[in-house]
């Protein structure tokens, strides 16, 4: 017995080596390998650990129950421990929504509309999203669109047709998320 046992031991090993054309196939096996090496945790255990990992960074509910359920923890106790983390201020959806949209639009320069859309994926709710992009300045909303808008006029500057030029900046700002009233506001405004 120990000796089919250790033959299939090798045989796995010798899949995960297998070059990178072959990943595909190492995949199931990689996850099953990583789920036996993965510990499972008690309600107990788990509380110091999620309480570091949502004092790390602000975390949205979902991102949350994701990583209790990965710990191996059940409803219950998933739920117990969101009420506790909520009780103790580790947190707040309303906090995180802001923290999250503000950054986006500062780092990533992503308009509302794609805020929204991430926020949404990330379960947050209507109130939340709303609050969150009532914080982003309008003044400054506009200063970046147009810097957005300038910055990709001058790389079409190569372009003769108007009309392609026209369609190629619209989409890359909804593509970065802005409203379409605000794109055609500016791009009558622009190519006068």
């Amino acid at each position: 017995m120990c000796d089919v046992f250790s033959q299939t031991f090798l045989l796995l090993l010798t899949v995960i080596r297998l070059p990178d054309k072959y990943s595909l196939f190492c995949n199931p096996t990689l996850l099953f390998l990583q789920a036996m090496n993965e510990q499972k945790l008690t309600p107990n255990q788990a509380l110091p650990k999620i309480k570091q990992y949502c004092a790390y960074q602000e975390r949205c509910h979902s991102e949350v129950k994701e990583k209790l359920y990965s710990h191996g923890l059940h409803k219950n106790d998933v739920e117990e421990i969101i009420s506790k983390l909520i009780e103790d201020n580790y947190l707040n959806e309303e906090r995180f929504a802001v923290h999250f949209a503000g950054g986006k639009f500062r780092i990533k320069q992503w308009g509302k509309v794609k805020i929204k859309y991430e926020l949404k994926q990330k379960q947050v709710s209507e109130y939340c999203i709303k609050k969150a992009l009532n914080e982003i300045d309008a003044e400054d909303y506009c200063i970046t669109l147009e810097k957005l808008a300038d910055t990709k006029l001058q790389s079409l500057k190569g372009e003769k047709n108007i009309f392609i030029k026209r369609k190629k900046l619209q989409d890359y700002l909804r593509m970065k998320g802005y409203e379409s009233d605000l794109i055609n506001d500016f791009i009558r405004r622009a190519m006068k």
